[in-house]
């Protein structure tokens, strides 16, 4: 069944594997919300240090150029807070650090849903990265972030334990969810734009936003609005 009536939450986690990842991905859901009166915390796992084909780039220049570009594109959505964890771009794995990181996160800021990659594909194969960061983030709201005695050093620094109720997974071969992002669609564009370093020069603003609308204009078409886009929703303790 098809939902296009998931309710603005209060506060929403999107843990996003690369810098880009979540404008590309929910970029304007997020912009439609903040709009709404949500806050919304960008958790950036990896720095994007591997992402060019520039022979002449280094990794720690590229990695300076895109926490720059993400802060603008949040600025631009409206996300007043990007906390970088600074993996490089091809390191993330499922570790109890990493969880950890995500359940610190879950329990500090109490989101009523969290955005991330839908790991599980089978019909295009998902960047090692995607795969990763959607699994740890899944454990990571459940069980982890729910039970006290998993990271116990947690309650020393004041954080209690919380129960997220839903996931909106993006990039899912699956999608049961859809957000109408008619009135953002021009803001998901201009945030995408700050992401320069990611596009070829021969590629203009205008040709990325109608790159940009044609994929949210065909999402739209399956549930009768104009531009949306699609997640896989996934419920926890109901």
């Amino acid at each position: 069944m098809k939902d296009t009536l998931f309710p603005t939450p209060s506060v929403a986690i999107v843990v996003t594997p690369h810098p880009d990842d979540s404008e590309i991905s929910c970029g304007g859901t997020v912009a439609k919300w903040i709009r709404e009166g949500a806050r919304v915390i960008y958790l950036l796992c990896t720095n994007g240090d591997k992402g060019t084909s520039d022979d002449h780039m280094t990794p720690d220049r590229l990695a300076s150029i895109r926490a720059e570009e993400q802060l603008k594109a949040a600025a631009v959505l409206g996300v007043e807070e990007v906390i970088s964890l600074g993996y490089s771009d091809g390191e993330l794995e499922d570790t109890p650090v990493f969880r950890g990181q995500i359940v610190c996160a879950i329990r500090k800021y109490k989101p009523d849903v969290l955005f991330c990659t839908d790991p599980v594909r089978v019909g295009f194969y998902l960047h090692r990265d995607h795969r990763i960061c959607g699994i740890v983030s899944l454990d990571a709201l459940y069980p982890f972030a729910r039970d006290r005695l998993h990271y116990p050093e947690h309650e020393s620094e004041g954080l209690t334990t919380h129960k997220t109720p839903d996931a909106l997974l993006w990039g899912t071969e699956s999608p049961d969810t859809f957000i109408d992002i008619s009135e953002t669609i021009e803001v998901k564009i201009t945030g995408l734009s700050q992401h320069k370093s990611q596009f070829p020069l021969h590629v203009s603003d205008a040709d990325l936003g109608e790159s940009v609308k044609d994929v949210a204009m065909r999402t739209g078409q399956d549930v009768g609005v104009r531009y949306a886009e699609s997640f896989r929703r996934v419920r926890f303790g109901r």
